[in-house]
């Protein structure tokens, strides 16, 4: 039987956006469920009636402590996710993705709350080889992989220096239903998109960058694992072990959508990086994490 929260006052941080909000959803009928987010990407107004919504920002740490009283498991998934906003504005950034998590760190401590980060496999940067493990050398190439390496690494010394039971999870792709479309969208939300708009996909490069690409459920399940094993004071991989072409994936959600249409190519990325792709084995030994839904049924989902 699948290991799960329950009877628990839970708070997640960031729990208006697309991962969070998921995450609430899985947890608020067995748990009482706080959020806190500042509104600034998020939705709260599509947050379940039972939750309690905080408006605030991780940076301050008052207003982070007070969202903290009595709450067994927080699951902080507070950041600015946008590689391209890190490099525009790494102050900033740096003070949501870094400085926000050592104050919820430093909450967590103080109220005794088991804490689970949301990681990225951008701590990686560009790996020598794939799959990629969690001691595989990290070195990355932006400000934001550079936030959430730091951020990774407060979280597992907190579970060393202060006996705080701590968990990183270090996504790769994320995708689903629900996810914002816009600049920063992940590639599949961006074409389907352009897809829907009756616009060929543009693939930057030649499209034989890989990559690993999981569904925000199976991200949501990694989580609830989390706050419930015995392994803390560690990272794991949460993807699913397997990648595909930009290409490909580009193709294949032309030919689900039915559309007539041909990928189109454009320049590469700056700082792109070739292939990623996820060990799990990790995660599979300690957290029991099995990726359930492949990508054809992911796809198929979102383009219906």
């Amino acid at each position: 039987m699948e290991r799960t929260l329950r009877d628990r006052t839970v708070l997640v941080t960031g729990g208006a956006g697309f991962i969070g909000r998921k995450l609430v959803g899985a947890l608020v009928d067995d748990n009482d469920v706080r959020v806190l987010d500042d509104g600034s990407t998020g939705e709260p107004e599509r947050l379940p009636d039972a939750v309690e919504y905080v408006e605030g920002d991780v940076r301050d740490a008052d207003a982070v402590d007070a969202a903290m009283a009595d709450v067994d498991v927080v699951f902080h998934e507070a950041a600015v996710v946008s590689v391209a906003e890190s490099v525009e504005d790494p102050a900033r950034t740096n003070d949501v993705n870094l400085s926000g998590t050592v104050a919820t760190l430093e909450a967590a401590r103080r109220h005794d709350a088991r804490l689970v980060f949301a990681s990225s496999a951008a701590v990686y940067g560009r790996p020598s080889s794939v799959p990629v493990a969690e001691d595989d050398p990290t070195d990355p190439l932006s400000p934001y992989g550079l936030q959430k390496l730091a951020a990774d690494r407060y979280v597992r010394m907190y579970a060393d220096l202060y006996d705080l039971e701590t968990v990183s999870l270090r996504y790769f792709n994320v995708y689903g239903r629900g996810q914002r479309g816009g600049d920063y969208a992940g590639v599949i939300t961006a074409f389907l998109n352009r897809v829907r708009e009756g616009e060929p996909p543009v693939v930057h490069g030649d499209g034989s960058q890989t990559r690993d690409f999981v569904h925000v459920s199976d991200v949501v399940r990694a989580n609830l694992l989390a706050a419930t094993t015995e392994e803390t004071g560690e990272a794991y991989n949460v993807g699913t072990g397997a990648s595909v072409t930009v290409r490909e994936l580009a193709e294949r959600v032309v030919s689900l959508s039915g559309a007539d249409l041909s990928v189109e190519f454009g320049p590469e990325r700056t700082g792109d990086i070739q292939h990623s792709e996820a060990d799990i084995s990790k995660a599979r030994a300690a957290l029991d994490y099995e990726p359930q839904v492949d990508l054809s049924e992911g796809l198929a989902e979102l383009v219906e």
